[in-house]
């Protein structure tokens, strides 16, 4: 294959010229933690960080059970953790997808064992981070970590790494500062999603309650069992209507399991498991066919199913689990559940607006799903050199 001017061939593929083939090992130092024992945690001094605090990006604190070292000595100065450092989690079912820099806040902590920090001795560490970041670690750690009950990867996994890097300063920090600002990007939409979420959950307590009335209703709320206003229906076995390529879902209490020649129901329903995941409602307006382990529900009269399907989700299900092995609910017992439950107009409306609220959350995880595929896109350029922006 012909080589464009400028580039040569290696093993990693095709790269500039002035860009060299290394190693994680060789632009890092790294760091594996130290065995702090249990015996000596105090409630209060250094923080240790655990591979449960290392998430997609950052640190998280309040993960885990916050576990702490009296003070930083001579024998753990060397596990001290310093702002900018790269930590990355060296098991568990995200192993290859948790990793962290430290930042200030996080302050002063100790690096505690299963967890490795890198830090730069050669390319800059922004450059480092994007690297983790990057698809090409994901895939290189699913191939070589050990497939047991707790998924694990070695120091010298990630040592091995292969990387290419540029050989300029400037152009390593122009890459950088490149994929950095989108993981700004991408970190101002997740805390707007947080907050959006938040609201929402905030105005189903007040609407769904009648702690808040929308303008334009009055009149008390009337105590009513959920019986009075729907029938709960039991799901039916799909085999005789499953087709490859059905029109309709077939649901279970998982999610969707095939498709169907026909349906079951065909009008607006609540959905919510009768074993297995029983607290999970969920709400289908399109027509569906459901497996005996998930129930569905016909309204009765006017009542508005999406009303009642945000009114399940208040509902802590599981203080009805009548099953000491798999979880299970009774179809009378949900029928016999009361609620405060206004008139079906203002049902509606209310039903109205969290639905506002949900497509707008909707929008806004979709403009984060495509900014992490455009981040990707271009760690796939930038990380090999196919663009360059110096």
């Amino acid at each position: 294959m012909e080589v464009r001017a400028g580039y040569k061939q290696t093993e990693a593929g095709v790269i500039p010229e002035d860009w060299r083939l290394s190693s994680m090992g060789d632009e890092a130092e790294l760091l594996t933690g130290f065995p702090f024992p249990s015996s000596g945690f105090t409630k209060s001094g250094v923080r240790l960080l655990r591979g449960s605090n290392v998430k997609r990006g950052a640190v998280d604190w309040s993960t885990d059970i916050t576990q702490y070292w009296p003070a930083i000595g001579a024998k753990t100065q060397a596990y001290q953790l310093r702002a900018g450092d790269l930590v990355i989690a060296m098991d568990g079912a995200l192993v290859g997808r948790s990793f962290a820099t430290i930042g200030a806040a996080d302050l002063p902590a100790l690096l505690v064992q299963r967890v490795a920090r890198l830090r730069s001795k050669k390319s800059v560490q922004g450059l480092l981070r994007a690297w983790v970041a990057s698809d090409f670690f994901v895939r290189h750690v699913d191939l070589v970590k050990t497939h047991t009950a707790i998924p694990h990867i070695s120091p010298k996994d990630i040592r091995q790494f292969a990387v290419v890097v540029p050989s300029a300063k400037a152009e390593q920090d122009a890459i950088a500062e490149a994929l950095s600002d989108l993981d700004a990007l991408l970190a101002g939409l997740d805390r707007l999603i947080a907050k959006k979420r938040d609201l929402k959950q905030a105005a189903m307590q007040q609407l769904l309650t009648g702690q808040t009335r929308l303008p334009g209703f009055q009149g008390e709320w009337e105590v009513k069992r959920l019986g009075e206003m729907l029938t709960i229906c039991h799901g039916r076995n799909q085999h005789e209507v499953e087709r490859p390529g059905g029109l309709y879902p077939i649901l279970a209490t998982g999610g969707q399991i095939g498709t169907a020649s026909q349906a079951l129901y065909d009008k607006p329903s609540v959905l919510i498991g009768r074993k297995g995941t029983i607290n999970q409602p969920r709400y289908m307006d399109t027509p569906f066919w459901t497996v005996d382990t998930l129930f569905y529900s016909a309204m009765k009269g006017d009542n508005n199913a999406k009303f009642l399907y945000y009114r399940f989700c208040l509902i802590d299900w599981m203080q009805y689990n009548e099953a000491s092995g798999v979880p299970s609910l009774n179809a009378r017992t949900i029928e016999n559940v009361e609620v405060l439950a206004p008139v079906p107009a203002e049902q509606f409306a209310i039903a109205a607006v969290l639905t506002d609220m949900d497509a707008e959350l909707a929008a806004l995880e979709a403009r984060r799903d495509k900014t992490r595929a455009l981040k990707q896109g271009m760690m796939q350029e930038l990380l090999t050199g196919r663009t360059r922006l110096v």
